[in-house]
């Protein structure tokens, strides 16, 4: 009756990274921070996470001879994010 739910995604901060870069397709590791309001060292270990399970691509690089991170949202990650928001309306429905 209720679908598993994602684990990867029901992580807030990594529902929220993916949700942003949803609308975005791409963003620096700066800007994601202040979005979720996350420390660096929480947000690093959770874009590993999201990474490691193919949600995401980061690429490292240097721009004025600052380190730059950006991250970009892979269609594997689009469509777990997809299949993560129709789980969420299922449980909704189920309740009416």
């Amino acid at each position: 009756m209720f679908k598993e739910l994602d684990p990867i995604l029901h992580s807030q901060l990594r529902l929220a990274v993916v949700s942003l870069l949803i609308g975005l397709k791409e963003a620096e590791f700066t800007f994601i921070r202040e979005k979720t309001n996350a420390t660096a060292g929480n947000l690093s270990v959770q874009l590993q996470k999201l990474k490691d399970a193919g949600y995401i691509e980061v690429i490292k690089q240097f721009k004025d001879n600052y380190p730059q991170t950006t991250c970009r949202i892979t269609p594997q990650g689009i469509a777990a994010f997809e299949a993560y928001v129709n789980d969420l309306q299922s449980y909704l429905q189920t309740g009416k």
